[in-house]
């Protein structure tokens, strides 16, 4: 390692950059393989799944609405934030290349934490939309546009393209003059700041508000969201109007629960008692890449004015399909010289 931790120039003699990092995840599992094959599974299921909803969303006019611009933003960053971590993560482990350059860990690290802060910060929006829906009515068409919607989500890629920019850069800061194995299955912000020789004060602190704002702050505005959607569904007199409201909510209700209780579980768990290196590697890991594959599932079978665009598309389509001979036989007649 002293020839790695020495390959790279150093500002002084105390500051050292290393040439290259190690994955150390992964290691001692058995049958682990099975699991790659798993994961190799889920991915393609997530970008057959989200390039669907995706195009889906593009080509029905009636789903160009506000609410489903937030639907088409979490899929895209579903598809993004997958191909930003499984393909490597299956390069690294099942083809045993667990070197990475030091510069493509940092770009690893950005992507990842990108995408999976504006999708947390994609379920917020789902969720306003939800409690405008459901509190004003009357002024959900007025409120809930497409401006301001994407403004909203502008906004949001912008403020964590500036976030993740920020915690990523101060990684440079650090000198790496012990180990360079990183003990997790990508380039995590956590694992590599504690390989540092120097003192990482300023990005612990980064790191807490990176979670703050990327998991903790989003469920606070949920929560507060389904409590006022709470009580303005106590003061709706009938049931079946109470039950017909909270329908529309399900499918958000499920995104939320499988991004954040993974996570918010797994560390928990952590802090109270003692999990194994490896259990610990293998939740996260499901915790960073089934979000993606079950989002899209969720929204093509629990909505329903999905299933009406998609029944809709398959209309036109056989449409098409029958009238197709018939347009070659026009083309045809018309293009003889009568």
């Amino acid at each position: 390692l002293a020839s790695v931790l020495s390959a790279s120039p150093a500002s002084n003699s105390t500051f050292v950059r290393p040439a290259i990092f190690y994955l150390s995840g992964f290691s001692n599992i058995p049958h682990v393989k099975y699991f790659y094959v798993f994961l190799c599974f889920v991915y393609i299921m997530t970008v057959l799944g989200n390039g669907f909803l995706l195009s889906l969303i593009w080509l029905v006019k009636t789903l160009h609405t506000p609410k489903y611009m937030i639907v088409f933003n979490m899929a895209l960053t579903d598809l993004c934030g997958s191909t930003a971590l499984i393909p490597k993560l299956l390069d690294t482990f099942l083809f045993d290349r667990r070197y990475i350059v030091y510069e493509a860990c940092l770009s690893y690290m950005f992507f990842v934490f990108f995408f999976g802060g504006v999708q947390s910060w994609t379920l917020v929006t789902m969720a306003y939309d939800r409690l405008i829906a459901i509190c004003f009515p009357l002024r959900y068409h007025s409120i809930v546009t497409k401006t301001s919607i994407t403004s909203m989500l502008l906004f949001i890629w912008l403020v964590m393209l500036s976030l993740t920019t920020l915690v990523v850069g101060l990684i440079n800061r650090l000198s790496f003059c012990d180990s360079v194995v990183v003990k997790s299955f990508f380039c995590d912000h956590g694992p590599i700041y504690r390989l540092a020789c120097n003192d990482p004060s300023l990005n612990i602190i980064m790191a807490n508000v990176v979670v703050s704002i990327g998991v903790f702050i989003p469920l606070i505005f949920i929560s507060c969201t389904y409590v006022c959607i709470s009580i303005a569904l106590s003061k709706i007199a009938s049931g079946e109007e109470r039950l017909k409201a909270l329908k529309t909510c399900t499918s958000h209700l499920i995104l939320v629960a499988i991004l954040f209780l993974p996570f918010v579980g797994t560390n928990i768990a952590v802090w109270t008692s003692y999990i194994h290196p490896n259990a610990r590697i293998i939740n996260s890991t499901l915790t960073h890449t089934l979000p993606a594959l079950i989002n899209p599932i969720v929204y093509a079978l629990k909505t329903e004015e999905v299933m009406n665009a998609v029944k809709k598309l398959w209309k036109i389509n056989n449409i098409r399909m029958q009238l197709q001979p018939w347009l070659g036989f026009l083309i045809v007649f018309h293009s003889v010289d009568l």
